[in-house]
């Protein structure tokens, strides 16, 4: 401890007990009105200060904006121009947006829900994976093999059959379900066959064969989705398609093919999406006798394709996808599933690792 002698000048400092001149004073009320008063001088001075800090801002800005306007005219005005449009284009579009709710609230959440998608109530989805357009002008002959445009592998007695197979048997498993929402998917993969999509093929097909019997209670929830280039955009495509004629993602997913593709749809497609095994439903059937081997073999060079490029983006699996758009359609999602944008441009060799709205 340091020891400090009496009257030594390196004493410490000593320290006042009492308030000093213009300090508030609990006995005396002198000093304490005068330092009130600097107070509420110093607080006028403070807000006064506080207001005009941004009229004094704004002024000096009109002085730069006059100077700048002085040397660049032209560029100043056209900045102004550019800025003001603006301006005027967010405050349209939020007032429409604002004024739409307006609407929609005042005749009840549920109208508004079933007016915005058509099959709100819809919550599982079944799939119909097209393999081929329609080509003929007549509905009578849709089982024949020269109605449809076959590529040279799909040549085969029985082929078109297949298809019919496909068609009926979605229409039933909708027609179990009251809650399920029927898609057939598949695009304008043909440039010989025109610009008719393989959706359409089929739902035309379903409509000459009156919906196999089970018109009333399928035709009203039937639907296209007509930009699928492959199986993986068949799946992928078609939840978007649910999505935007719902307004939700399926609780639960029918997929309707060959069953040789089984293990394609349910184990890579369905991991590349992340949709969950236990509703994930497959229901394939057999391809024709003499078409069966070939088709296992063909299989199994795609799966392997799909092991190594799981979306399809890349290559072999590319190029493919490319080959079969021959109209160069514009693929409107992920415009109707903006949840899963991510999956649309996601081009990795690993599985998708974002946030989905169904995992």
């Amino acid at each position: 401890m340091n020891n400090y002698p009496f009257g030594s000048s390196n004493s410490p400092k000593s320290f006042t007990a009492y308030p000093r001149v213009n300090e508030f004073d609990l006995e005396s009320g002198g000093n304490s009105i005068i330092n009130r008063r600097s107070t509420k001088k110093l607080k006028k001075s403070t807000s006064t200060t506080t207001t005009n800090k941004p009229l004094k801002m704004l002024k000096s800005f009109g002085n730069k904006l006059k100077y700048y306007y002085k040397l660049h005219p032209l560029l100043v005005f056209t900045i102004s121009l550019s800025l003001g449009l603006t301006i005027l284009i967010t405050i349209s579009l939020y007032e429409r947006r604002f004024r739409k709710y307006d609407v929609l609230s005042s005749i009840g959440v549920d109208n508004v829900v079933d007016d915005v998608y058509p099959f709100a109530k819809l919550t599982n989805l079944v799939m119909v994976a097209g393999h081929s357009i329609y080509t003929s002008s007549s509905c009578g002959n849709v089982d024949k093999e020269d109605s449809w445009f076959l590529e040279p592998y799909q040549k085969n007695a029985g082929q078109a059959a297949t298809f019919l197979s496909h068609i009926e048997k979605g229409i039933e498993i909708t027609a179990h379900d009251d809650g399920a929402l029927l898609l057939f998917s598949g695009g304008e993969t043909r440039k010989e066959a025109g610009p008719r999509s393989e959706a359409h093929s089929y739902w035309a097909v379903a409509e000459s064969k009156r919906w196999f019997g089970k018109q009333d209670s399928v035709r009203w929830r039937a639907m296209t989705e007509e930009h699928a280039r492959d199986s993986f955009e068949n799946l992928l495509f078609s939840v978007c398609r649910f999505r935007e004629l719902t307004g939700k993602y399926p609780q639960n997913l029918t997929v309707v093919s060959y069953d040789f593709k089984e293990i394609r749809f349910a184990n890579l497609h369905r991991s590349a999406i992340g949709f969950p095994e236990s509703r994930f439903f497959y229901l394939g059937t057999p391809a024709t006798p003499s078409a069966t081997e070939g088709a296992l073999k063909g299989e199994a060079l795609v799966r392997s394709q799909f092991l190594e490029d799981p979306y399809g983006c890349r290559s072999s699996l590319w190029r493919k996808k490319l080959k079969r758009d021959p109209f160069h359609r514009a693929i409107p999602y992920p415009t109707g599933c903006p949840e899963i944008q991510g999956l649309f441009t996601y081009c990795g060799t690993t599985i998708y690792p974002g946030s989905l709205p169904w995992a």
